[in-house]
């Protein structure tokens, strides 16, 4: 579906679908002439007439400071992938094992938020390749999982950056990546079911071979159900 198809249907018809536009998160072309400190600001006052609307008092020695608490949780802490310049920077090693089998990294731990109602995504990404001439630093891996993450998210789009991501590191298209996630907009709202996760995949160069995508599967311990 379009861009322009979208922007003809109303929230009320979109409902409770779950919808992303494309693989770049959607950003404004002025999204960084503000500084952090004068987004922080902004946020605040408008999180304190969010408060205010619902009838808080924020005179309460309790509530007073959350307004510009959250402002910064929000700017430095929960949505810091937004910023191009925090994304990390990449180590390569040659490859002087010439290993040539699959590495994985499993179960690595993500925060991030629905951009759909602005609660939390939680779980753990699984991310396999096959070294060309280079390998990547275990730690950059948790950094490019968690630069993607902090930012209001469609857990499908994470997937496909953190793939798209690995594969322009590496300089390799034998990229696979494993998304198993909880979504508090299922969880704790709405039809408020606890017991499912999402899972979604990436797959791409030698992973496109079914055997192959079966041993990365089988690593991570996930059972291929398709």
């Amino acid at each position: 579906m379009s861009n322009t198809q979208l922007k003809n249907i109303s929230i009320d018809e979109i409902g409770e679908d779950h919808l992303f536009t494309s693989i770049s998160t959607p950003l404004r072309p002025d999204a960084f002439e503000m500084s952090d400190e004068e987004k922080i600001a902004v946020i605040a006052e408008h999180f304190r007439e969010i408060m205010h609307t619902l009838g808080l008092d924020l005179n309460d020695e309790s509530l007073s400071g959350t307004p510009l608490r959250v402002a910064k949780m929000y700017v430095k802490e929960l949505f810091s992938g937004l910023k191009p310049e925090n994304a990390p920077s990449i180590t390569l090693f040659e490859n002087n094992y010439k290993y040539g089998e699959i590495l994985v990294e499993r179960d690595i731990s993500f925060y991030s938020n629905c951009e759909h109602h602005f609660v939390p995504i939680v779980g753990k990404v699984h991310v396999g390749y096959i070294a060309n001439k280079n390998v990547i630093g275990l730690s950059k891996l948790h950094r490019i999982v968690n630069y993607y993450a902090r930012r209001p998210q469609v857990q499908e789009r994470m997937t496909m950056q953190i793939g798209e991501a690995l594969k322009n590191a590496l300089k390799t298209n034998d990229v696979a990546v494993v998304v198993d996630a909880d979504h508090f907009c299922v969880s704790s709202r709405g039809i408020a079911d606890q017991s499912s996760s999402t899972v979604t995949s990436f797959f791409d160069g030698a992973f496109g071979n079914v055997l192959k995508r079966e041993e990365f599967l089988s690593l991570i311990k996930l059972k291929n159900n398709q």
